[in-house]
């Protein structure tokens, strides 16, 4: 049994998988030409693979111009070039009174390019832009009391993108070792305008990714059942020996 236990654990440290995280945020007392911005970039490296949470966190906006329209990005690998596999946000609609109607879950419509040095996320010429921007949360009275006429009850701006979006991306090259080496967020409905230079909010973390921990509690459930069934053999031997 201690072999088979040891066994189970060696299988998992082996096939361990990680995966690095790092996050970008814009700086404190950033703003654009309509105001504050406050937004977060997470990024998560595998074999492969590189997922994206994208967050509008400025409270109760006042103009769309401090709604995030795109990101862009660089790799240490270097990688310009990447296929957008999937990418998911919730719809919310601002009323011209500042109330808000919640949508479905939907495709972000956003587009991945291809920019010098990098990669870009982005919203703006594509057949979905001008809407799905993503906006920030509505302000204490759950409305959207500091909206203008660019946000609330605009019809080409609506829906926006519920104060967050995620992106999954599949990138030749990419490795659960390849980190973010530069981020920059971008706001508003005019392209090349109103960017802000993203900073590290913290070092990057190396986190195991959840097929690893599925593979280890398979393992553990394999040891209890085989501790299951040495009992019942034991205490077949013990009523057999009484007999």
């Amino acid at each position: 049994m201690k072999l088979l236990t040891a066994g189970v654990f060696l299988i998992a440290g082996c096939l361990t998988v990680n995966a690095e995280t790092i996050t970008y945020v814009t700086p404190a007392g950033s703003t654009t030409a309509g105001g504050a911005v406050d937004a977060s970039a997470t990024f998560v490296t595998g074999a492969g693979t590189l997922s994206i949470t994208l967050k509008d966190l400025l409270v109760d906006p006042t103009n769309v111009a401090q709604l995030i329209s795109d990101l862009d990005f660089t790799l240490s690998n270097g990688a310009t070039s990447g296929t957008l596999a999937s990418s998911s946000g919730q719809e919310i609609t601002v009323n011209s009174n500042g109330t808000f109607t919640l949508g479905s879950t939907v495709d972000t419509g956003w587009l991945l390019n291809s920019i010098v040095g990098g990669l870009e996320l982005n919203v703006l010429g594509t057949p979905t832009g001008p809407s799905h921007l993503i906006i920030g949360p509505p302000g204490a009275g759950g409305t959207y009391d500091n909206a203008n006429g660019s946000i609330a009850g605009n019809p080409p701006h609506n829906p926006f993108l519920n104060q967050s979006a995620t992106f999954t991306l599949d990138i030749a090259g990419v490795t659960d070792s390849t980190i973010i080496t530069g981020a920059t967020f971008s706001f508003g409905t005019v392209a090349g305008q109103n960017n802000v230079p993203g900073t590290p909010g913290g070092p990057p973390s190396r986190v195991p990714e959840p097929a690893t921990y599925v593979l280890l509690a398979s393992g553990l459930g394999l040891v209890a059942l085989m501790q299951k069934f040495r009992k019942s053999k034991s205490v077949g031997r013990d009523s057999s020996a009484r007999v």
